[in-house]
């Protein structure tokens, strides 16, 4: 059995001010996925004893991010998805391994007034396309945040977020899409029914009030379904806007 995480750490210096390390240390994870890193690798010198480390860093300092901490040496790994547009924000590492892909995404921000919207649906679409090679290979499991919370029960307050970034129709049914074209929303397909969030507004008590949203996912091809022993979502885990994810793999 595996275990896989991903958490949005909202700049992985501060976090790690934050009781990160404590945290790590004491839970047995295999493979550990961040986003928002927001620093190079050279910047942090974090020491990761039996981890093997992996870095993506936007070319904007300061700015996204992605890294992978993994007991399991990959086979291979790349950063990207071959699109310079997409690719100088840091956003996505793929990590394949003997049996699938790992892959670490942080999904572009539709922004406030909705300004990258159009970018965002266009980067969603490309990334499915990505997805969809790679599984000619072998299966995929894909995890992070999505920034888009995908049905009303994703989400604290769905109308009054109708056309807010995050939960437009457009980045949901672009969601519809990847789900659609073969891959499985894991914490989803386990808790049908369960009401739970993975990220918090800093504004208005909103994580003590419990006024969130789910925007980031374990996601895994059809043909791992049968391996997912259990998916979770780790909202007492503090030091971000966002709380860890993660799943249970039989490997």
């Amino acid at each position: 059995m595996a275990k896989l995480v991903s958490w949005n750490v909202n700049g992985i210096r501060a976090v790690l001010k934050k009781g990160f390390l404590s945290w790590f240390n004491k839970s047995p994870i295999d493979i550990l996925c961040i986003q928002e890193t927001k620093a190079h690798k050279d910047q942090v010198g974090l020491e990761l004893e039996s981890y093997f480390q992996y870095w993506n860093s936007a070319e904007k300092k300061g700015y996204s991010g992605a890294a992978v901490f993994s007991k399991i040496k990959p086979v291979k790994v790349m950063d990207g998805m071959g699109i310079q547009e997409h690719d100088k924000e840091g956003r996505i590492q793929t990590l394949e391994f003997d049996d699938f892909f790992v892959v670490n995404v942080y999904a572009p921000n539709a922004k406030r007034g909705l300004l990258r919207l159009d970018y965002k649906i266009k980067w969603d679409n490309d990334f499915l396309k990505f997805l969809k090679r790679l599984e000619e290979k072998k299966p995929v499991i894909f995890c992070g945040d999505m920034n888009v919370a995908h049905r009303e029960i994703d989400i604290a307050r769905p109308n009054s977020n109708r056309r807010n970034a995050g939960f437009t129709d457009e980045e949901r049914e672009a969601f519809t899409k990847i789900l659609n074209a073969g891959f499985v929303d894991t914490f989803r397909h386990l808790h049908p029914n369960t009401v739970k969030y993975s990220w918090w507004s800093y504004m208005f008590n909103a994580r003590l009030k419990n006024i969130g949203w789910r925007i980031d996912y374990f996601c895994v091809s059809k043909s791992l379904v049968k391996k997912i022993k259990n998916a979770f979502i780790l909202n007492e885990v503090m030091g971000s806007d966002h709380c860890p994810v993660g799943i249970e793999l039989e490997l």
